[in-house]
């Protein structure tokens, strides 16, 4: 071995260095292209205005401008790639955040100090790529897209992630249990976990586990089939998830008993334990994951951690049933249904209203 490699540490640090760095200039040139579609679709807008006959004049501006731009940067500039770009305009000049930027944008005359500061500002708006922009802007209500535009960022969502997110209709799962307060906060803030509750989801949507909705697979089934699609289960479980033990065992006296899945919680800084469930939740069930939850409270947490959560992972429930069984005030111990297959958005916001 030559002498004068460096050492492993120094090594790893530097491809660390060198990694972010790559990483930045991406995020840079992202933040910095998705800008210059919003300054186009700016100016478009500007001419188009001028126009006496507003919808003809509009559609001859962007038919020449396409020919032109093409002839000069080739594709990624056809009428409909212009259409994109002018509707991004409308849709985000809306933006109570890029408000204050635009009237700056709108002063007659900026100093070169002014003009600089108002592009930093529009370009570090813009923290998705276009792919990512050009979805969003098909959600109509406001609060909707803001919410997956802050999740997308905050948890570096792939497009395809994001639509998926979006199919299984995660904003509406959760705007549902939250009163007008909390609704504004998904929209400000994306999903803020500060209690139990706030984890839960209802339903929780596993059609990437590729089962069928019929009972023709066994509770051991569900589980393999969650371990081997383990990254995206995590994903559809929310923010702050790692996963501890499958089938983990408790022994009292001579008796022993099998968690289904045990995760644990960074963000509430609690254990959570999944029991899976075919078929309808009975009482039995509520009680055994109370003794689950009743075991790692007593026996594993540390006194640092807060309180064990438990979930029973269920194709169906009685609410009633739920409410009877368990007590008063309860912060720990859920039931949520899960479906193998993706519905409708509409039979989605259905199911969800009478889980409610």
């Amino acid at each position: 071995m030559s002498k004068n490699l460096p050492n492993k540490e120094l090594f790893q640090q530097v491809v660390a260095l060198l990694q972010d760095a790559r990483q930045q200039v991406l995020r840079t040139v992202n933040s910095t292209m998705t800008y210059t579609y919003f300054e186009i679709g700016r100016r478009i807008v500007q001419e188009e205005q001028n126009g006496k006959e507003r919808a003809e004049y509009g559609k001859k501006i962007l038919k020449g401008l396409s020919e032109q731009l093409t002839n000069e940067f080739g594709k990624g500039f056809s009428l409909r790639n212009l259409e994109q770009i002018r509707q991004f305009y409308f849709t985000y000049s809306k933006s109570e955040t890029l408000s204050s930027i635009l009237q700056l944008q709108n002063t007659q005359s900026l100093t070169a100090e002014l003009e600089l500061q108002k592009t930093q500002s529009l370009i570090s708006f813009f923290k998705l790529t276009w792919t990512h922009y050009t979805f969003l802007m098909r959600i109509d209500d406001e609060k909707e897209r803001s919410f997956y535009e802050i999740e997308s960022e905050k948890h570096n969502w792939s497009v395809r992630e994001l639509k998926r997110q979006y199919d299984s209709a995660l904003y509406t799962r959760l705007a549902l249990s939250r009163d007008k307060e909390g609704i504004l906060k998904l929209a400000e803030e994306g999903q803020i976990i500060e209690k139990p509750k706030d984890i839960i989801k209802d339903p929780y949507i596993l059609e990437f586990l590729g089962l069928p909705e019929l009972h023709n697979y066994s509770e051991s089934e569900l589980e393999q089939e969650i371990i081997n699609k383990l990254e995206h289960f995590l994903l559809e479980l929310g923010e702050g998830f790692a996963f501890v033990a499958r089938q983990k065992r408790i022994t009292f006296d001579d008796k022993h008993f099998y968690i289904d899945l045990v995760f644990y919680n960074r963000v509430l800084r609690s254990f959570v334990l999944i029991d899976l469930k075919i078929g309808e939740v009975k009482h039995q069930d509520l009680g055994q994951m109370q003794m689950y939850v009743n075991y790692y409270d007593r026996e594993i947490r540390l006194e640092e951690e807060n309180k064990t959560i438990g979930i029973v992972l269920c194709q169906n429930k009685s609410d009633l049933v739920v409410e009877y069984t368990l007590p008063d005030n309860n912060e720990q111990i859920f039931a949520s249904k899960y479906k193998t297959i993706l519905p409708s958005k509409e039979d989605l916001i259905k199911l969800i209203s009478e889980s409610r």
